[in-house]
């Protein structure tokens, strides 16, 4: 089954029919449609009870829906097992998940990590954490200027090496990271690979067990789920020996007075009452992108990046940051020269276009793009061109207000 790209817009209640609102922000969070809206109400409604814990029925319902959800993420991004995907509150918690019970295990002094320039700071700040903590030294790859890492910043993947983590799509500039030669190097070098697929899950197909990646992280809320449930995604075998992140509840096998042993991977790294509904949220985004298909989503969205990209290229006062349109995904940066960001999507929002504006959590690289901010419109496949019209021509309007101050 897949469905026509025009009607799409018809499942996602806030946006069809709403002509106040051009919701240009889903790099922030996606909007849900209607079938991820129920199966949220329909967990609270008819199967609310705590996981893992109750004899009764609809406990049992709550355990058995939970895990057809990590099965469904599982079949999702082709990973080898059920049991490799450990579900967090966010990408961040996931990758701090993984700063803590792999980066500390297995890095130390002088050690280097290697990120990415383009980095989202969760999965920055963390890898900071860890080379502080282990006295260890924190290696950017740089992009040139074409938005893309040259592959003469991957000689700085050494022997020193241990981890290396990098975006798959940029939160800033939808550069689509070449990672293939990346992860290559990492192996080479002994040390092990960290995808973050936030920006590209919900926009390209993931295959993680084709990747060659190592762990992976990535937010259900990105790609139609509903808000507070995250993946960390990991090989069997080194999941198996970190330690767990948190203690506590239904994470354990055993509990004596002075020692504990842990339950198997992935529950040892879900300790406490996890946020069953959005995990169940995130398995009924799945069933719907799979009822879209692929073909229907990237087809779709790669049409309207270039007709995005086309219109506001035209406009001569616009800066745009971004790679060739190849090499593109859902992300458009750019700014109105001479006016601050947070004015433009301030005047943007009073003509009900909803855009990002400021450093994108992403600092490092605003740096690196003599920038302090951008405006940041992110496509998903409930958009369509009327979206790109009216952004285009909120943009000329808010431009027309400054004009006459830009000289």
């Amino acid at each position: 089954m897949t469905k026509k790209a025009e009607d799409i817009r018809k499942d996602f209640p806030l946006i069809f029919g709403n002509d106040k609102i051009v919701y240009l922000d889903s790099g922030a969070t996606s909007q849900k449609p209607r079938c991820v809206l129920d199966a949220v109400e329909t967990f609270y409604e008819r199967y609310n009870a705590n996981i893992h814990r109750g004899a009764y029925g609809i406990s049992v319902e709550a355990t058995a829906m939970y895990d057809e959800a990590r099965a469904k993420v599982a079949s999702f991004i082709h990973a080898s097992r059920p049991e490799e995907v450990v579900f967090c509150k966010n990408a961040t918690e996931a990758a701090n998940l993984l700063a803590y019970c792999y980066g500390l295990e297995n890095v130390g002094e002088g050690d280097e990590i290697v990120i990415s320039i383009m980095e989202h700071h969760s999965n920055l700040v963390p890898w900071q954490m860890v080379a502080r903590q282990k006295k260890a030294k924190l290696v950017y790859m740089y992009i040139d200027g074409t938005y893309t890492i040259p592959q003469s910043e991957l000689s700085k993947i050494t022997e020193k090496t241990k981890i290396v983590s990098v975006t798959a799509v940029s939160n800033v500039l939808g550069t689509i990271v070449d990672t293939a030669p990346i992860i290559e190097r990492t192996h080479a070098v002994g040390a092990v690979a960290v995808l973050d697929i936030s920006q590209a899950v919900a926009h390209m197909p993931t295959d993680l067990s084709a990747s060659g990646a190592d762990f992976a992280i990535f937010s259900g809320h990105k790609m139609y789920g509903a808000l507070g449930c995250g993946v960390l995604w990991g090989k069997y075998e080194l999941l198996d020996k970190m330690p767990p992140f948190i203690m506590g509840g239904d994470m354990i096998e055993y509990v004596r007075e002075q020692e504990t042993t842990f339950a198997p991977v992935p529950q040892k790294f879900e300790a406490g009452t996890q946020d069953v509904a959005a995990a169940v949220s995130l398995g009924r985004a799945i069933d719907y992108m799979e009822e879209i298909g692929w073909e229907t989503i990237v087809e779709h969205e790669r049409k309207l990046l270039s007709y995005a990209m086309e219109k506001l290229s035209s406009l001569p006062y616009i800066t745009l940051y971004a790679p060739e349109i190849s090499k593109q995904c859902s992300v458009i940066s750019f700014n109105i020269n001479g006016v601050h960001p947070h004015d433009v999507a301030s005047i943007l929002d009073a003509y009900g276009v909803c855009v990002r504006s400021g450093n994108h959590c992403a600092q490092p690289l605003m740096s690196h793009l003599g920038v302090d901010s951008t405006c940041r419109a992110t496509i998903s496949v409930y958009n369509d061109e009327k979206d790109v019209d009216r952004l285009v021509s909120a943009v000329e309007q808010t431009y027309k207000r400054f004009e006459k101050y830009l000289g």
